[in-house]
């Protein structure tokens, strides 16, 4: 389990944040019509206190959150969160911080490019490819698509990683978008400089020279019925390396569960995602590449 220190330090690094986004929140607000009475009764959780909770569950082994919250935050965390809720209200609170929570992902938790990334999609199942027509929580929003393992019903997660192994970027489409669709957008990839390592699902001429002219290299391997082109040989390692994202994906799903079928509604859905996210993002080891090594190998 998480020490005590780890919690207190989550919660600052979390509440510093939400005090900052209250207040640039708060500027920007419309005022409403005084003539309607509305009550204004601040919850015993708060936001940050919220999305504390929701990075510890993904933090640890628990694989249900009724449970965790029930039988883990209510008798063993009543120190650090004295003013607990019911756990109706707290799957309400969720959703609530769903938008402090993206923000905090996107400006707080993202690693830097050091000019060597990779990236990967990856599949969000929302239930069994055989319920597919049965399924309502996602309807109109999940897609049928097809990964390298079969075809799923749910959602894409296109993900962009240093060597280090920390998320740079991040994108969520539907099943049946294609990989090489989130590149075209200027947004996914402008914090990327450098190589760019990717399957051949990303092969294409048109976006190769896109992200050419961005300062974007991008390098995937070939297809049989492709020329074999010169690569380099550096190009060549990396790409074997390129398993690094796939780790990557694993440990999201596995221990940060970012991947289940039990959502009932999309707020939730995201709220699951983003502090999954933000929970590997705090793990201490990540996996990683020895490019010291490499490059010493290379040049032997």
């Amino acid at each position: 389990m998480i020490s005590t220190d780890k919690i207190t330090e989550i919660f600052c690094f979390i509440d510093e944040f939400h005090q900052e986004f209250e207040q640039a929140h708060q500027g920007h607000l419309l005022e409403a019509d005084c003539s309607i009475k509305r009550r204004n009764r601040k919850s015993k959780l708060s936001n940050s206190e919220v999305m504390t909770l929701m990075v510890l569950f993904h933090s640890g082994n628990f694989r249900n959150l009724k449970h965790f919250y029930l039988f883990y935050v209510k008798p063993h965390l009543k120190s650090e969160f004295p003013q607990t809720v019911s756990y109706n209200r707290f799957v309400e609170l969720q959703q609530k911080a769903v938008v402090p929570m993206a923000l905090f992902l996107k400006m707080c938790c993202l690693g830097k490019c050091t000019g060597i990334s990779f990236i990967d999609s990856t599949p969000l199942r929302s239930c069994h490819i055989k319920r597919e027509k049965q399924h309502k929580t996602f309807k109109g929003m999940a897609a049928k698509g097809q990964c390298s393992i079969g075809w799923f019903f749910g959602f894409k997660l296109h993900l962009i990683i240093n060597d280090k192994g920390e998320i740079l970027d991040f994108m969520l489409t539907q099943g049946n978008v294609d990989d090489r669709e989130p590149l075209k957008s200027d947004n996914f990839h402008k914090k990327i400089m450098g190589k760019l390592y990717g399957d051949k699902g990303y092969i294409g001429k048109d976006l190769f020279e896109k992200l050419f002219v961005d300062g974007v290299h991008l390098v995937t391997k070939i297809r049989k019925n492709m020329k074999n082109n010169l690569m380099h040989t550096y190009d060549k390692v990396m790409l074997k390396k390129r398993a690094i994202i796939e780790t990557v994906n694993d440990e999201l799903k596995n221990m940060c569960q970012i991947e289940h079928t039990r959502h009932r509604s999309f707020d939730n859905f995201l709220s699951n995602l983003l502090s999954g996210l933000i929970a590997y993002s705090f793990f201490p080891k990540k996996p990683s590449l020895n490019l010291e090594i490499i490059d010493q190998r290379l040049s032997a």
